[in-house]
């Protein structure tokens, strides 16, 4: 019998680092820690990749959006506790994010495609397609795809309130009225910088 380390350990069951440490942090698999670091029993290793069969684990992203920067934790907390009792795998990590499903830069969503980028997250579970945007979920969906993750989604086909609606409705007249204005200063700027003779025709 031989004592693995996490990564040998890993190799022989062809699974992701992530996943062994799961195991044995639910008790799934034994472990032997030899100062701080895991060691696996080359044995438990070969049991477990009978067990399961060689099939992949199920680590799952949930993820939880609201709209709006501040307030309705209560919402983001209901829609993680209709999540949970319906995982199948291991609930990884919960990715929240309070914004608009039109924004592009959102904090949560940013971190949930980075740990499905590195393999972290095998699956993606949402409550509705629009929580995790209101555009451009088939893109979303194909680059998880790309990345070996897929994307489920508790109640198809369900969109959100009409307060939401609303709200993502003035999200996009301000961003365009934002970028508007911001190229209207620049031209102002250029302008005022041209007429103190600080600027030249030419960019000379």
């Amino acid at each position: 019998m031989e004592f693995l380390r996490l990564s040998k350990a890993v190799k022989r069951l062809g699974g992701h680092p992530v996943t062994l440490r799961l195991w044995a942090g639910s008790g799934k698999i034994p472990v032997t820690w030899v100062g701080r670091e895991r060691r696996f029993s080359s044995i438990d290793v070969e049991a477990m990749k009978v067990s399961t069969g060689g099939e992949r684990f199920r680590l799952e992203g949930l993820y939880v959006r609201v709209c709006g920067s501040s307030g309705r934790e209560s919402s983001l907390e209901a829609h993680e506790n209709e999540l949970r009792p319906t995982s199948t795998g291991e609930v990884v990590e919960v990715f929240r994010d309070r914004a608009s499903g039109l924004r592009e830069d959102r904090t949560g969503l940013n971190r949930l495609l980075r740990a499905v980028a590195d393999g972290s997250i095998t699956v993606v579970r949402v409550t509705h397609e629009d929580r995790l945007a209101r555009v451009g979920v088939g893109w979303l969906e194909h680059l998880l795809a790309v990345h070996g993750a897929a994307l489920e989604v508790l109640q198809p086909k369900k969109l959100g309130g009409r307060e939401e609606l609303v709200e993502d409705y003035f999200s996009v007249v301000a961003t365009f009225v934002g970028r508007l204005y911001g190229m209207r200063s620049a031209e102002n700027r250029g302008g005022l910088l041209a007429e103190s003779g600080q600027c030249q025709a030419g960019g000379r």
